[in-house]
C-alpha cells in the first residue's frame, strides 16, 4: 500500500468508513425528508410564473446535492476498495505514492499531484479528483 503504514491505513479506513456513513445518511434522509417536495409538488401549487421559477430553482438544487453527495459516496467507497485490494495511497495512473499530505487533505485521492494536474488539463477539470494540489 504504497509506503502508507499499517496505522495511517487503519486511520484513513475509519475517516473513509465514517464519512460513508454520513453520506449514506445524508442522501438518504435527502431522498425521504418529508419537507422536502418535489418540484411536481411545488409547483402545483405555485400561483404564478416567478413562484414557478424559484420552485424549480429549488428542485434543481436539491437534486445538485444529492448527485454531488453519491459522487463523493461513490468515490469513498472507490477508495475503500483500494484499500481492501492493497492499492491505497499509489496513484492510479504512475503507481507512484500519493503523498500522506495530500490523502490527509483528500483522503479518496486516486492520483499524485503531478498526474491529477495532468488530468485536469485532459480533461479540462471534467474529472472528479479535482481537489486542490498538496
Amino acid at each position: 500500500m504504497a509506503s502508507l503504514t499499517p496505522s495511517e491505513v487503519s486511520r484513513f479506513r475509519e475517516r473513509l468508513r465514517a464519512r460513508d456513513l454520513d453520506l449514506r445518511r445524508a442522501i438518504h434522509a435527502s431522498l425521504v425528508n418529508a419537507e422536502a417536495k418535489t418540484y411536481a409538488e411545488v409547483a402545483g401549487r405555485v400561483l404564478d410564473v416567478a413562484e414557478e421559477s424559484v420552485a424549480s430553482m429549488f428542485a434543481d438544487d436539491k437534486i445538485l446535492i444529492i448527485k454531488k453527495e453519491v459522487a463523493e459516496q461513490t468515490d469513498v467507497v472507490a477508495a475503500l476498495a483500494r484499500i481492501t485490494d492493497g492499492t491505497y495511497g499509489a496513484c492510479v495512473d504512475c503507481a507512484e505514492d500519493i503523498g500522506v499530505k495530500r490523502l490527509d487533505a483528500y483522503p479518496t485521492a486516486k492520483r499524485c499531484i503531478r498526474c491529477q494536474t495532468h488530468f485536469e488539463r485532459q480533461h479540462q477539470g471534467g474529472g472528479r479528483d479535482t481537489t486542490p494540489s498538496l
